[in-house]
């Protein structure tokens, strides 16, 4: 049973989704402004925040903001009806999992929050992810090379797990914007080249190789 934390303003609209969810088998809990969804994310653990955008208190990117400086790792979908390409991108920046538009499909809604569910860590995670001679730690979402330990934000450590996860291929940026951001939308697309420049500026040497008009590899040389 999965932990779900509703941020919604809208009194019929959060009871609603409360029940929707609770009905698929999920633990839920609401919060109907910016700094009581803080508030209850910082007291419990959450396995995925459905968090509006327009809230009292504060906003729902302060949310993110505060939320990811606590919980790096904490999965946000953002349910919205400001649905323009800007406010999408900011939100995939700031580290949100995937967005959908309201007015939404309850079945839509479902299924977005079973597929993020699916992909959260099971059970006693890994610690490291080698290759080659370049490991990714997965406690710390840091990057380990030539006797150095690099701090990643978690979208540069997301990225390159993917990369590394997929050594030996080339990934198109729609698959990395897929993977790492839950978004097939091309227009989003240059999140992907601007994470790829982050982890290039940290790394000591080359480890990600550019195809040019394909995509990215991972490349340990």
């Amino acid at each position: 049973m999965a932990r779900l934390l509703v941020v919604e303003d809208e009194t019929r609209l959060r009871a609603y989704l409360t029940r929707t969810l609770s009905a698929d088998g999920h633990l839920v809990q609401g919060a109907g402004s910016g700094p009581e969804a803080v508030h209850r994310l910082r007291e419990d653990p959450y396995d995925l925040v459905v968090l509006d955008l327009m809230l009292p208190g504060f906003d729902g990117f302060e949310v993110m903001r505060q939320t990811f400086e606590l919980r790096p790792e904490q999965r946000v979908l953002v349910l919205s009806a400001v649905v323009d390409v800007a406010t999408r991108v900011r939100c995939l920046r700031l580290g949100a999992v995937d967005f959908l538009g309201k007015p939404f499909a309850t079945a839509e809604l479902v299924e977005r929050v079973r597929s993020r569910l699916r992909t959260a860590p099971v059970g006693a995670p890994q610690r490291w992810l080698r290759v080659g001679d370049v490991a990714l730690d997965l406690e710390r979402q840091a990057l380990g090379i030539d006797g150095r330990q690099i701090p990643l934000s978690h979208r540069e450590f997301m990225l390159l797990g993917h990369l590394m996860r997929q050594a030996g291929q080339v990934c198109s940026r729609h698959e990395l914007l897929a993977g790492v951001w839950g978004c097939s939308d091309d227009l989003a697309s240059n999140v992907v080249d601007v994470t790829v420049r982050r982890i290039r500026g940290k790394a000591p040497r080359p480890i990600i190789e550019t195809v040019r008009n394909v995509g990215y590899a991972f490349s340990a040389c």
